[in-house]
């Protein structure tokens, strides 16, 4: 996308040969990122497949014969019915009668009598078992506390192109951000990115649920109303941080939308924060992958402005570890740490192709002497 020079963006550098496993080393947190997505979509293809229940239940009413829909599960408190049921591990879309002789095709999981006969049906899909475990969801991470959901989901995807285009990002804008705040702080920003993604989507999906089962509302913009089991998967919130970071660090630079279109990265950020905004807003398809999207979107604004928050987050091992903060390296005189800012300013002003050889240099130079950038 002409978006920098290759050696200068890749962290580490270039190799210069040896053995594989050397060359894996020098691979960049990007890039491990990247391999990491592709390693677990691979994987789930060969997983068994579990039952996802979203939280939503229609059964039928034993008076009027119509279905409704309800929050709390019924089939295994045993509130409506009589007759023992059983809740199915197959997957079916029933056509469902409702009121005013209205009919509606729900997917999910039949409940059935003894007999075999349909009395209900609990909203879901399939999943593999590591997206059984790992996605994300309001009613897993508040009624369950699973909180490991919260970095698990953003190594999942729904399918083959939802994988692509996100990869598509980290692989164009990644490696600007890891190239400006080190490592470290550059997984520790990636990761927090799409923590905001998923905290987002909980408040929202939350208050939709407290609104419409306490208060008795049906729709209020800007809220998710749908089912607190839903899942909640992909990188794309941690990809929309680390394109703010992009839009900050160099807003300038041209990118091809859609491999066709020329524009500013900075406008192509903003564009799509303002579809997210407007998802939301209309609860258009996709509204809670939108509202993930603007959560990353948010910690990635802040986070790149204030890349001293990143400070010791993965710093497990004190002064053992040769990449922590308290280990004794040298700092930049002030002279050179002019000359940095210099550099940065006329990154975020004209873009990373403006900068000579020499500045690229000093820059990558400053970048391995200080003790905050790993």
């Amino acid at each position: 996308m002409g978006l920098y020079d290759r050696d200068y963006l890749r962290a580490g550098g270039p190799s210069e040969g040896g053995s594989p496993l050397g060359a894996l080393r020098n691979w960049s947190v990007n890039a491990w990122l990247i391999a990491a997505c592709v390693l677990v979509f691979v994987l789930e293809v060969f997983m068994p497949l579990q039952p996802i229940e979203t939280g939503l239940y229609w059964a039928v009413d034993q008076e009027t014969g119509e279905w409704v829909e309800l929050t709390d599960d019924p089939f295994r408190s045993g509130s409506i019915r009589n007759e023992s049921t059983m809740l199915g591990s197959e997957l079916v879309t029933l056509t469902i009668p409702i009121k005013d002789g209205e009919n509606q095709n729900v997917s999910g999981f039949p409940v059935r009598t003894g007999n075999g006969d349909i009395v209900g049906l609990a909203e879901g899909m399939m999943t593999s078992t590591i997206g059984y475990w790992f996605h994300f969801s309001t009613k897993k991470v508040i009624g369950g506390a699973q909180l490991w959901r919260l970095i698990g989901f953003q190594f999942l995807h729904a399918n083959e192109y939802h994988l692509l285009f996100n990869m598509i990002g980290l692989f164009f804008f990644g490696p600007l951000v890891e190239r400006y705040l080190g490592r470290k702080r550059y997984l520790a920003f990636y990761l927090l990115c799409g923590m905001f993604g998923a905290l987002l989507y909980l408040v929202l999906n939350l208050g939709g649920y407290v609104l419409s089962e306490l208060l008795g509302y049906s729709a209020v913009p800007g809220l998710l109303f749908n089912a607190t089991g839903t899942p909640l998967i992909g990188a794309s919130a941690g990809v929309f941080g680390v394109l703010m970071a992009g839009a900050y660090l160099a807003p300038e630079v041209r990118v091809l939308l859609f491999f066709l279109i020329p524009m500013r990265l900075a406008t192509l950020a903003w564009g799509l924060v303002v579809i997210s905004i407007l998802s939301v807003l209309w609860n258009l398809n996709n509204a809670g992958g939108e509202a993930a999207h603007l959560g990353g979107a948010a910690g990635g604004f802040y986070f790149i402005r204030r890349p001293q928050s990143l400070h010791g987050i993965f710093d497990f091992f004190g002064k053992v570890d040769p990449t922590s903060r308290h280990f004794a390296v040298k700092r930049p005189s002030p002279g050179k740490n002019d000359q940095v800012d210099r550099i940065l300013d006329k990154i975020s002003r004209k873009g990373l192709k403006s900068l000579s050889a020499k500045e690229k240099r000093i820059l990558e130079q400053a970048s391995r002497r200080n003790p905050d950038r790993g």
